[in-house]
């Protein structure tokens, strides 16, 4: 590994690459240099320099032939072409082939040093978006979900598990959470993933049309029925269909589908032909389905013909260790979908997030993170006063209610056990990693280590 950030030099006058070298060692760079086009893309080569100042008028090989020739060896490269001859066309021909900027000699040491540096910046914002990228999508992802917490990996193994089977599975989770990514992630993991999946939300569509919706009908079946029209669970036919807030149904739309799970047929609303098809049925519900049984809002036999796997989505406040790993997946998302600078998450911006409790969980984090990116400067920066007034006046600590069943207990004592389980929180938090812990709990690293001694917290 290089311990100096390494710079190529390539003009065929060595007197420029004496003064760029000079100037760029002074500034601490490592420097190497050539003098020709085929010199310089050898050296790219052999050493990979992480720029290359290049410039446009070169024997032999010229420096828009070396600037592609560069850039096909190592994409990441940054390259800023240099010329006295510069013209407009020279600049965009440069820029469309690949070239970070275009400087003209003569130039200001402090103006070629600023390009530089800002090269160098872009290279590392890019680096560093494609390795979270990729520790996103190997080690906390599951088609499309993320999450590092216990509690998700625990939810990617029985997705695993549940995936290449056709039973039917119960989503349960509050609003926000990801049930419909859980549901196609089971879909897209299973057999049937070439097959269509078929999402129903069943409590926006008015209880009169859903029975249409989900069996079709024939003509004439009811007023404006011109056509007969297949129903959602024949254009789901040998994929999957996902049944979302199923807690809604009526009673009488309950029996039918009990009778499609049960026998895999089917009418459609106003025939008398029983319509055979193969549906795995994936259901979800942010009610607890077993009050509604008992108020007698569910139906006892289809509660427990849908639970037959169950799949329990926590919500955001469960899974704050998470919170990190969900905004830079969702700053990096935004910003390419937005042409925007993607840009590392400041520890004030981290500490914020993790102080709220995301009641909309991870849609309302999206939704934050995709405001504040949107918001962001040209630097792509992500700073507290981008996010919303409900974020910034959040207080996790205001929040947290105090287990004082122990009548017994003095102020002291219940003052020292809050403090002790935020703490053991925060570590849980940031993998025991006191340094993040300490961001998170906004104290120094030394105060939060003189903590843990006073109360005998031991870092496992």
């Amino acid at each position: 590994m290089r311990a100096k950030t390494s710079i190529l030099v390539v003009d065929d006058e060595e007197i420029m690459r004496e003064v760029i070298g000079t100037l760029l060692e002074e500034e601490g760079f490592g420097v190497m240099c050539a003098a020709t086009g085929e010199e310089g893309l050898e050296k790219v080569r052999q050493e990979r320099p992480d720029l290359v100042l290049l410039d446009l008028m070169l024997p032999a090989m010229n420096g828009l032939e070396a600037l592609k020739e560069i850039l096909r060896v190592d994409s990441d490269t940054v390259v800023i072409m240099i010329s006295a001859y510069a013209s407009l066309e020279n600049a965009v021909e440069a820029t469309k082939a690949g070239a970070f900027d275009f400087v003209t000699k003569p130039f200001k040491n402090e103006e070629l040093l600023l390009v530089v540096k800002n090269g160098l910046n872009q290279r590392t914002l890019e680096v560093e978006n494609r390795r979270l990228k990729k520790t996103l999508k190997e080690r906390f992802t599951f088609k499309h979900i993320v999450g590092k917490s216990e509690p998700m990996q625990e939810v990617f193994d029985l997705i695993s598990q549940v995936a290449p089977r056709r039973s039917t599975v119960l989503i349960e989770g509050e609003s926000g959470t990801g049930k419909e990514l859980v549901a196609k992630a089971i879909h897209g993991s299973s057999q049937r993933s070439d097959g269509a999946f078929v999402a129903v939300n069943s409590g926006s569509v008015p209880t009169d049309l859903l029975e249409s919706e989900l069996f079709g009908h024939v003509k004439g079946a009811f007023t404006g029925a011109t056509s007969s029209k297949k129903g959602l669970f024949e254009i789901a036919d040998g994929g999957t269909i996902f049944l979302d807030e199923v807690g809604t149904l009526s009673l009488d739309t309950q029996s039918k589908l009990l009778r499609v799970i049960q026998e895999r047929e089917f009418r459609r609303v106003g025939g008398v032909e029983n319509i055979k098809v193969d549906v795995r049925i994936l259901a979800a519900t942010n009610v607890d389905l077993k009050e509604a049984m008992e108020n007698r809002l569910f139906r006892e036999d289809l509660y427990y013909r849908l639970n037959v796997i169950t799949i329990r989505l926590p919500p955001l406040r469960e899974r704050k260790q998470d919170i990190p790993l969900l905004a830079e997946h969702f700053a990096l998302f935004f910003a390419e979908e937005n042409d925007r600078p993607g840009a590392p998450l400041d520890h004030s911006v981290v500490k914020l997030l993790m102080q709220n409790e995301w009641p909309g969980n991870v849609r309302e984090l999206e939704n934050v993170m995709e405001r504040a990116v949107v918001l962001a400067p040209d630097s792509g920066e992500l700073t507290p006063d981008l996010f919303p007034r409900e974020v910034l006046n959040s207080n996790s600590v205001s929040t947290q209610k105090l287990d004082m069943l122990d009548n017994g207990a003095s102020l002291k004592d219940l003052v020292r056990d809050f403090e002790k389980n935020l703490i053991v929180n925060a570590l849980e938090m940031a993998d025991w990693n006191q340094k993040e812990a300490a961001v998170i709990l906004g104290v120094n690293p030394s105060t939060l280590n003189e903590k843990l001694k006073r109360l005998k917290i031991k870092i496992p």
